[in-house]
This record gives C-alpha cells, sequence and structure tokens, in this order.
C-alpha cells in the first residue's frame, strides 16, 4: 500500500533534521501499536546518514554489539566493541560532533530490560555532548505508559531533555475514504463504517484488510475473524507489555466498556470489584480510555461516562475477547454470526463516533460533543439522548445531531424537544438541527 497523508508531521519532522545541524536535537515519537511510526520516520529523514536501530528485549552487550555493527555499516565508522551501552553512547555522540546523522532508537522504552540504568547513563552523555553534537536524536516507542514516565516523569533522568515531541495518531476520515476508494471507488457507507469501526484509521490495519482484497463490510468482517487472522490475538498483545501481570482485571474493564457499561458504578457491578482505580490508569496512565461528559456538565461525577478510546480495541473487546472461548476450540462461524447479529446496534454506535470525529475534524468547530439528562438514581435518560452538539464560540452557531443509520428513524422535531436546555443556554445563537445517517456519511 502506498505512503498516505502526514505531510504536516513529515514537514515537522524535516525542520528538525535540518536543524540537527547545527543543534543536537532529541525528537520523542509516541504512538499506540501499528499506527505507522517506523514507515514515517524512515520517510522523513532522507538528508542526511541514517541509522535505524530496534531495541529488542536483549542483554546489554547484544545491544551493544548489534548497534555497534549499524554505525559500521552506516557511517563506516569502527567503533569498536562494547559491553557498556553508556560507552558506546559517548563514542556515538562523539561522532556527532563531526558528522550530522539521525539515529533512530525504536520501542526505546525495552532498553529497561537490558538495563534500567540506560536511561540514567543517556542522560549523562547527552548533558555532556549535545553542545557540540549535531545528531538527530529520535526515541520512539508504542508503550504509552513506560514512554510517558520515561519522558515526562519529573523523578526520570530523561525528563526534560526532549526538544521536540509527536504523538502520531490514526489516519483521519478523509484519508480514510481516500484508501477506500483507491482500492474500491464503488465501496457503500456500510463499508466506509465497517472499515472506520474495525481500523480506527490504524495504518497496518487498513494495509492488511487491503491486500488481503477484503474491501466490502462482509468481507472485512470475515477477515478479521477468519482462522489465522492477525487481528484476533492483537488485542491482547498489545496490551500485554502495558498491563502486565494485572492484566485480568485491566481486560474486563474494558469489556465492560466495549458491552455498553460507561459509568463508574454500572462498570463495578459489572465486574465485581471497585473499578476506579482502574478507570483512573487507564485513563491518565495508559491513554487508552476517555472521560466524556454531557455538553455544558462542568466536572460533575454523577454525569460522567467513560469510552475505550480506540475502535480497534472496542471491537476486538465486544467481539473477540466476549466469545474468546469460541475462538480457543477455532469456531470462528459462531463469533461471526454473533457479530453479524449485533452489528445493527454496535455500527449504529460507531455511526455516531464517526459523525462526532467528522465535525470535530472539519476545523471549524470549537467544541464537540454530545449531550444526556440523568434520569433517577443518575441513569442516563435515553430519551433526553442528542448524539451530536458542534459549537462554533466565534460565529456563535451551533449544530445539533441526531445521528441513526436509517434516515427513516430520525425525527427532527423530536430532536428539538430534547434540546430545549441547550438552546436556553445559548440565547442569541443561531442553531440548525440536522439528521445525519448512513446515507450522509
Amino acid at each position: 500500500m502506498r505512503f498516505y497523508d502526514r505531510e504536516k508531521e513529515l514537514a515537522a519532522l524535516r525542520k528538525y533534521e535540518k536543524l540537527s545541524s547545527s543543534h543536537a536535537q532529541f525528537i520523542v515519537m509516541t504512538g499506540r501499536r501499528r499506527i505507522g511510526k517506523t514507515t514515517l520516520i524512515k520517510r522523513a529523514f532522507t538528508e542526511i546518514p541514517f541509522l535505524y536501530f530496534f531495541v529488542g528485549k536483549k542483554s546489554e552487550a547484544l545491544l551493544c554489539e548489534e548497534l555497534s555493527g549499524v554505525v559500521r555499516e552506516t557511517l563506516n565508522e569502527d567503533v569498536g566493541d562494547f559491553t557498556s551501552f553508556k560507552r558506546l553512547f559517548a563514542v556515538i555522540m562523539g561522532l556527532s560532533k563531526r558528522i550530522n546523522f539521525t539515529l533512530v532508537l525504536d520501542e526505546f522504552q525495552n532498553f529497561k530490560y537490558a538495563n534500567e540504568s540506560i536511561f540514567s547513563d543517556i542522560q549523562d552523555v547527552w548533558d555532556d555532548n549535545k553542545a557540540a553534537s549535531k545528531i538527530n536524536l529520535v526515541a520512539c516507542g508504542s508503550i504509552y505508559s513506560k514512554m510517558k514516565k520515561i519522558f515526562e516523569d519529573k523523578d526520570e533522568p530523561l525528563y526534560g531533555r526532549a526538544t521536540a515531541r509527536f504523538k502520531i495518531k490514526a489516519f483521519s476520515i478523509t484519508t480514510l475514504k481516500t484508501i477506500l476508494n483507491d482500492f474500491n471507488p464503488a465501496y457503500s457507507p456500510d463499508d466506509l463504517l465497517t472499515l472506520y469501526s474495525l481500523t480506527g484509521g490504524v495504518a497496518k490495519y487498513l494495509e492488511l484488510l487491503m491486500e488481503q482484497n477484503a474491501l466490502d463490510k462482509d468481507a472485512m468482517i470475515e477477515d478479521v475473524v477468519s482462522m489465522g487472522s492477525y487481528f484476533i490475538d492483537e488485542g491482547r498483545e498489545m496490551l500485554a507489555d502495558e498491563f502486565g501481570k494485572d492484566y485480568g482485571n485491566y481486560f474486563s474493564v474494558l469489556a465492560a466498556l466495549a458491552s455498553g457499561y460507561t459509568t463508574r458504578g454500572e462498570i463495578t457491578s459489572y465486574v465485581g470489584f471497585d473499578a476506579g482505580g482502574y478507570l483512573d490508569r487507564l485513563e491518565n496512565d495508559y491513554g487508552i480510555i476517555a472521560k466524556r461528559r454531557p455538553y455544558m456538565m462542568g466536572d460533575q461525577g454523577k454525569h460522567v461516562r467513560f469510552e475505550i478510546a480506540d475502535n480497534f480495541l472496542v471491537f476486538w473487546f465486544r467481539f473477540i475477547y466476549k466469545y474468546w472461548s469460541a475462538v480457543e476450540i477455532g469456531n470462528m462461524d459462531y463469533l461471526q454470526g454473533k457479530i453479524q447479529a449485533d452489528y445493527e446496534t454496535f455500527s449504529g454506535f460507531m455511526l455516531e463516533r464517526y459523525y462526532r470525529q467528522k465535525y470535530a475534524e472539519s476545523g471549524v468547530f470549537s467544541v464537540v460533543s454530545n449531550y444526556w439528562e440523568s434520569g433517577r438514581g443518575g441513569k442516563p435518560g435515553e430519551d433526553k439522548e442528542i448524539d451530536l452538539i458542534a459549537v462554533d464560540s466565534e460565529k456563535k452557531q451551533l449544530v445539533i445531531g441526531e445521528v441513526k443509520r436509517n434516515p427513516d428513524k430520525i425525527s427532527i422535531p423530536r430532536l428539538e424537544e430534547k434540546a430545549v436546555k441547550v438552546i436556553a443556554h445559548h440565547k442569541q445563537w443561531d442553531a440548525k438541527f440536522v439528521g445525519l445517517s448512513l446515507n450522509d456519511m
């Protein structure tokens, strides 16, 4: 699959590559697994010698041997043999005083498996040599919690050393449409919604589906949950390093969220233990879930809902993890049947998400959210749900939307009734009521 999008990221990375000819750069790049970080880096840095090193979970001596080989092959410089990463990195920084080059350390967080002191060693050598260095150093990692701790925790040695930070996100909806159109110009709205729901715009997932010729709704679902599919173990493999030994409780909380239990009380009842601490860590330490509040409602706890931020993980926990016993005995037909039976409900939820993302990506609105009112006992009142509220505070305009797969089920008069409090809060504002369905994608 050809390279798509990333123009802004490419321009910014190339700017830092150019700056490194006179001032050392220390770039930190994060982003979830399979988002396309490595491909982006290799495409961005082309003007100066490029050294790429994957930090495997190996001994310090073996890492030194492999990195020495990369330096030798790329720069034609024999740096010698080392068993200490600190000594090797000092030699590399010495080379960078006379040679301008890029050094990418991919899966940077894995250094801890070799020797946790390597992070302190890098800090010492960097601080001593950066003033005279011409290196473009890139630390790249996909384990969000570990990379965040290494570079954002004030007690960690590499805190404050980064000269630039990039968090690579999934492709936009516009790019998703472009990719699907390139492979299937006759795609239907349901095909697009399924691709959005299953991949969320993650580059590797899109590439796999396109290369497998899974270009419509049924083919995509069949490919994702077929025997031997890459996607079957992806959720477990993606999160195993994040959660460690305590993954079972985290998985239970995520399964509750994927099944539609969105408040702390509902989740606690579903999993059978207090989910509060897990929700907090999933949001703040791991960045896997997001906290949502109805538009206009501040920080009132009783209105808070949680959701999994990643589309693929919503799907994985809702279906693959939930029916793991069927997966283990190879009964993929059973799994596909469960998906097809629940698809309309699941895709209806994802369609709401699609339109909120689409409005957010338009660049027009200052706030894009939704709205709900709580009934007795704090339970959401479904008759008071508004799927989309987009706010242009500069022009004092609102877009208030109802989202349904079937346009015949949309009632603008009913939507206007549900929006009474929202309108009352924005007197003198222009409000536009819209119905959004599959046909409008």
